[in-house]
């Protein structure tokens, strides 16, 4: 059967604990529409405690279960309904993602004076300035946790980089000064070198930190159950690293994990070199695919169809290409706002659905809509109503249930581009005919095969009334209507 990821949060899901007894609930439903798998938010405490995303990570051996930064639930629920939802998605078929952040820690307990060198912000390689001393908050006990799961704790040591000294309030890019005084090398090129993302950063280079996260990798897939993983910030991470650690949990849980990265570049060569050096141990999500949907929804019947997946990994490397329409980061008022247009969000979701390649990913206020309020990069506040995509739940259906066999593309106009699948019969009365227009009212002659000669197809969207015959040499004509798409199947 086709997979349908789903995104199971985004950046404003309401900070009231209940996520995980959603995906309990809602487990059933998920897979009937034919959600097979779903990426959830870190589940570990972080810096915020309850109110925390769970970016600014704090101590991974928390899921919920400590009185740690505040509360002992994190914004998602306790430990025991994360694991309670887990068997439950378990139960209906549907694989856990765990959101993995592995690149720095927020929150220590406590300071240490260290030596530092300050770095330019705008270039990670310059320094500037004679070595100072600093009061670092680098110090991680977990008093609460006493030792539960693990004894281990962190010092400057473990770290290559802060941007707080406590001492003098001075906000910078402060370099430590210690048995490894280098930034890692091998890693996204931009500022220099972008080893420092935020809060005190994780050195990857340490032998200590590389046991330790081998030691929890093995733990929190044995102690969950979960199926996989998404490796949150990896452009700041060595490129390698993910490669020995992958290989190293793998055998020593005994489980597959499928695992997609996040690297954030629209440049197709660099995420090349990312899956080259990490030996394709992982596969990443296709930026480059979503800035295609975000310029095509601007520019509306300026932008040529036939280029949609011009300088994508769905393209170049399918195997790897984990396509996506949105992503909390992108969404309205956060740091890659890139939202799509609502109009191309139906095109873009059957641009990734209902094709031969690529592992789509669901956002989930596209499935479920949403409502928040922040501010913009201009200042001011912002009322946002996400509405859910409007038969979203048909697309993933027609996934799960028609979009099997050989594929004929049809991408030769500028603005109504189609495909086909011709049909598996393992699938019975599978096979369609998928039509989309970014301008004006449209048609196509489509093959969808011989085998399909004869046989009534419909607009499973609705959005045409009319039926096709398809001809004996397995051809019909198929419309859309503007700036809109529809998906024929078989008449049942």
């Amino acid at each position: 059967m086709n997979g349908t990821l789903m995104q199971y949060f985004h950046w404003y899901y309401p900070a009231d604990g209940s996520l995980w007894t959603k995906v309990k609930e809602s487990a059933e439903k998920l897979s009937t529409v034919g959600i097979t798998a779903l990426w959830l938010p870190p589940a570990f405490k972080a810096n915020g405690g309850a109110n925390d995303v769970g970016y600014g990570v704090y101590d991974v051996y928390d899921l919920g279960e400590f009185d740690q930064k505040g509360s002992i639930r994190t914004k998602y629920g306790t430990k025991d309904e994360y694991l309670a939802a887990i068997q439950a998605a378990h139960s209906k078929g549907i694989q856990i993602y765990a959101d993995l952040v592995l690149n720095h820690k927020a929150g220590a307990e406590d300071i240490e004076r260290v030596e530092a060198r300050r770095v330019y912000f705008d270039n990670r390689n310059l320094e500037y300035g004679e070595p100072v001393f600093i009061d670092a908050w680098t110090s991680f006990k977990f008093p609460a946790r006493q030792g539960k799961y693990s004894k281990f704790q962190w010092f400057w040591k473990h770290f290559d980089g802060v941007d707080w000294d406590e001492n003098a309030k001075e906000k910078a890019i402060f370099k430590l000064i210690g048995r490894d005084s280098q930034w890692e090398q091998i890693l996204d090129p931009e500022l220099g070198n972008y080893d420092y993302l935020m809060f005190a950063d994780i050195d990857f280079n340490d032998p200590d930190v590389n046991t330790e996260l081998r030691t929890w990798g093995k733990w929190y897939v044995d102690f969950t159950g979960i199926d996989g993983f998404r490796l949150d910030a990896i452009k700041h991470i060595k490129f390698d690293f993910f490669k020995y650690w992958l290989n190293d949990v793998r055998q020593s849980t005994a489980k597959e994990l499928f695992t997609v990265g996040e690297y954030w570049n629209y440049d197709l060569r660099i995420l090349n070199l990312y899956l080259e050096k990490s030996e394709h141990k992982m596969s990443l999500f296709d930026a480059p695919l979503h800035h295609n949907f975000y310029i095509a929804s601007k520019q509306g019947s300026d932008y040529d169809l036939r280029q949609i997946f011009d300088n994508t990994l769905v393209k170049t490397q399918p195997l790897f290409a984990v396509t996506l329409v949105e992503n909390h980061d992108t969404q309205p008022l956060q740091a890659l706002e890139s939202p799509v247009d609502y109009w191309f969000k139906p095109l873009a979701y059957a641009l990734i659905l209902l094709r031969d390649t690529g592992y789509p990913c669901v956002f989930y206020p596209d499935f479920y809509g949403a409502q928040y309020r922040d501010k913009g990069k201009d200042g001011n506040e912002y009322d946002i109503n996400l509405a859910p995509v409007e038969k979203l739940d048909l697309l993933i259906a027609a996934r799960k249930n028609l979009a099997y066999g050989v594929q004929r593309d049809f991408l030769d106009h500028p603005n109504v581009i189609g495909w086909t699948r011709e049909g598996d019969e393992n699938y019975p009365g599978s096979g369609i005919a998928a039509i989309l227009s970014n301008g004006s009212d449209g048609w196509k002659w489509m093959e969808v095969g011989k085998k399909n000669a004869g046989k009534t197809f419909v607009d499973i969207l609705g959005n045409h009334s009319e039926k096709v015959v398809i001809n004996a040499d397995g051809w019909g004509e198929f419309k859309v209507n503007g700036r809109s798409v529809s998906v024929w199947c078989e008449m049942k």
